[in-house]
């Protein structure tokens, strides 16, 4: 977070599903209503980022990968959420993700603090996602904030008309979102 505290701490969601009906944006978009007034959370659909190709990374980068870059580099945190493919994170998320990582040295995503959580059907809440999300994230140079992990089980049923309404799973996000904003304030303080 800068140092103007006259404005909202900036967070950025990124969803690891495109389905128009997808369990993981509507946590975020539950979230976003909850932070009002506390933060700001803009939700960035990853429709327009395309396969990752070194050949098209140029300083030129396709339309879908600069608005990535740019919120990014706007955001002082990130939330991530990733539903769980075949016991990993979605292939959407990876690529988002290895987008944003380049150009090598050049990146947004060192220091950026972030916050991960997963969202399944399955009684495990894609935890082994989320295993996937922390390295990548690690990878990168993130700031992941330790904190127990925000797994949402049987998220199928706690998404009603498309906002979560299980007041305990919402409380422990929230308290997750909390945690990220007190690594944002660390951050901008150094």
């Amino acid at each position: 977070m800068p140092n103007d505290q006259s404005r909202p701490v900036r967070l950025l969601g990124l969803s690891g599903s495109l389905r128009k009906g997808s369990h993981c944006t509507a946590v975020l978009e539950t979230l976003r209503e909850k932070l009002a007034g506390k933060a700001e959370l803009t939700i960035l659909p990853l429709n327009d980022v395309p396969l990752y190709d070194q050949d098209i990374d140029t300083d030129q980068p396709p339309a879908g990968v600069a608005a990535l870059r740019q919120a990014i580099r706007d955001a002082d945190g990130l939330v991530v959420i990733s539903p769980e493919y075949n016991y990993g994170m979605s292939g959407v998320l990876k690529n988002a993700l290895d987008w944003a990582s380049r150009p090598y040295g050049k990146s947004a995503l060192p220091g950026k603090p972030a916050l991960i959580m997963s969202a399944s059907p399955a009684f495990t809440g894609g935890v082994r996602a989320q295993y996937q999300v922390r390295e990548t994230l690690a990878a990168t140079g993130c700031r992941v904030v330790a904190r127990p992990q925000i797994v949402i089980p049987a998220v199928h049923e706690k998404i009603k008309d498309g906002r979560l309404t299980d007041e305990a799973t919402l409380t422990f996000a929230l308290a997750g979102v909390d945690d990220l904003l007190k690594e944002v304030r660390l951050v901008g303080s150094l």
